[in-house]
């Protein structure tokens, strides 16, 4: 009796781990990082806060009676993608990929920053293979065109138009505005190669007493929104989770109040974060 008793629990346990794994990310997340390594991988610091503080001194210190506080590092996390893309009808390109677990936007340039805008809405709303071609094909024609233009490049007839159409409408990835449909984003941004301008090592760094911020995305919802964005030719080799350091620099104002600014320590240029960026 006994040992089908221990059976029986052991099944219990195991399911219930099972289900926790797999419903509960936050749980998963806490997990994973308690059994990672002694170390990260992370972008190198390249500009240190005392350097930015000096250079930016005039636009974040008013007066003399504005001072700086002692400032912080934490670290980002990003997810490093391997790739291969059919670069053109006889070429394959070969690159790597970063895109942000925090802002779930993709980096295009290392050096300066700059990203994608517009990707955040299509992981938070799942969006899916076929209503990423509505959006890419809206996003080459500068983010709106006419319905009968838009199934002449899609080569849809109208019902399966109609229904991929309706579909992001009620996703608020599009509205429609007479016989034309526009991207629901300001400045939307992207129609861009997948690929990341790299041009910054990775270094290893100690993970005691380093501030890392927690991750809002998983693995598997960037490389779903990858797969969906850039197509059935689009394949991901291999993911690594990095990190890009951030000064949090703190400016006293007389009042007593604080002014805080995050900068890139890999450039050196000011960062700007998700609005619940902690």
């Amino acid at each position: 009796m006994r040992p089908l008793l221990i059976l029986i629990v052991l099944f219990v346990a195991t399911a219930s781990g099972f289900w926790v794994w797999n419903s509960m990310p936050a749980v998963r997340t806490k997990v994973e990082d308690f059994l990672s390594a002694s170390t990260f991988q992370t972008l190198e610091v390249r500009y240190s806060a005392e350097n930015i503080m000096e250079t930016h001194r005039k636009e974040l210190l008013k007066d003399t009676d504005h001072v700086f506080l002692e400032p912080s590092l934490k670290f980002i996390p990003y997810l490093l993608m391997d790739v291969k893309y059919n670069r053109s009808q006889d070429k394959t390109g070969e690159g790597v990929i970063l895109w942000g677990l925090v802002d779930g936007e993709m980096v295009i340039n290392t050096s300066t920053w700059e990203r994608t805008h517009g990707f955040t809405d299509c992981i938070a709303s799942n969006a899916t293979r076929q209503e990423f071609k509505i959006i890419n094909a809206l996003a080459s024609k500068g983010g709106s065109w006419d319905r009968d233009g838009l199934s002449k490049f899609l080569n849809l007839d109208n019902n399966v138009l109609d229904s991929w159409v309706d579909s992001c409408r009620k996703k608020s990835l599009i509205v429609q505005n007479g016989n034309s449909y526009r991207l629901h984003l300001q400045n939307p941004r992207l129609q861009v190669i997948p690929e990341t301008k790299l041009e910054h090592w990775l270094v290893t760094k100690p993970t005691k007493h380093a501030t890392r911020v927690k991750k809002r995305y998983r693995t598997a919802q960037i490389e779903m929104t990858a797969k969906a964005a850039f197509g059935n030719d689009f394949a991901i080799r291999k993911t690594t989770e990095i990190f890009l350091p951030i000064y949090s620099i703190v400016v006293q104002n007389p009042d007593g109040s604080q002014m805080t600014t995050y900068w890139n320590a890999l450039n050196g240029k000011r960062f700007v974060p998700p609005y619940d960026f902690e």
